[in-house]
């Protein structure tokens, strides 16, 4: 972990065989924040105390191969499932992974079982999806990514996705994040709105927001750019890097010009922007506003 600190320029750590809250705390200590930690969950210790360990984690990833290992083969799936509805009701990324399109390693394409359990995966919400030895050491790597992510476009386009979305939808906490991710998804929905568009400096606001999984696009904009990169790993998070903003209406200019730019909307279009304010401070989410964006689409009006 120090050698990988020591590079300055890595945005995640995926740490293997954790099986206590202590070893992530111990793993804590030493990155003190300069990157974000992905414990593998890969060992039956792991899912006995799996909410302890989510909490202190950045993201979750289910390591399907070792866990199969370790516990018998048909434990797996119902596992997996547990794993992935914690990490979304946590408002943590969850990663799938291992022998997704394995049959790929060595041929062009891939059984239909291997496309049904990544369909799985991305129906149950998943924040990404992971080939492993498939790209890293297999024939047809090209393929096997154009694969996968034909398989995702094409189970999120598929006309009972959103129910399913909604089914497993969690409850929001009693804070003023939850309150405004909520109410941003359900006015976004009503509204049609063309976006949603968060500030989110640490990666707070970005992450309630991804986590009640609606059915607009999202925006996150963000003036850090180690932010902005991790949480590219998020569901439905398409991530700026921006200008910090400097009062509330330069906040509103910049979100409607930077939606039109990344083509998420046109002028004349409704956008929901949230936020904290005051700017850069975890958990301050508090702030929610519709704004028509101008004929020059370069600002709100």
């Amino acid at each position: 972990l120090d050698a990988v600190l020591a590079v300055n320029d890595v945005d995640w750590v995926a740490l293997s065989f954790i099986q206590r809250p202590e070893d992530l705390a111990e793993a804590r200590k030493i990155s003190r924040g300069r990157v974000a930690l992905m414990s593998k969950i890969e060992k039956p210790q792991a899912v006995e105390r799996l909410d302890e360990i989510i909490e202190l984690s950045d993201a979750i990833m289910v390591a399907r191969g070792d866990l199969g290992v370790e516990l018998p083969l048909e434990m797996v799936p119902s596992i997996r499932k547990r794993i992935t509805r914690a990490c979304r009701k946590a408002g943590k990324p969850v990663v799938v992974a291992t022998q997704m399109l394995e049959s790929m390693i060595t041929a062009p394409v891939p059984t239909r079982a291997e496309v049904s359990d990544v369909s799985v995966a991305v129906y149950e919400g998943a924040d990404a999806i992971m080939l492993s030895a498939e790209s890293a050491a297999g024939n047809f790597p090209v393929e096997a990514v154009a694969t996968m992510n034909r398989i995702a476009e094409q189970i999120e386009q598929d006309a009972i996705y959103p129910s399913i979305i909604l089914a497993q939808r969690s409850e929001p906490e009693a804070t003023g994040a939850d309150a405004v991710s909520l109410a941003a998804r359900q006015m976004a929905e009503t509204l049609n709105v063309a976006v949603i568009v968060t500030y989110t400096a640490t990666g707070t606001t970005g992450l309630r927001t991804a986590r009640e999984r609606p059915m607009t696009p999202i925006l996150a904009l963000s003036p850090v750019l180690s932010t902005a990169r991790r949480l590219s790993i998020c569901w439905g998070l398409h991530n700026v890097v921006t200008e910090d903003a400097y009062d509330l209406d330069a906040m509103i200019d910049t979100a409607c010009r930077i939606a039109v730019e990344e083509k998420y909307a046109r002028a004349g279009e409704r956008v929901i922007i949230t936020a904290g304010v005051p700017l850069r401070i975890p958990g301050s989410t508090n702030m929610l506003r519709i704004a028509h964006i101008g004929s020059d689409g370069l600002s709100a009006v």
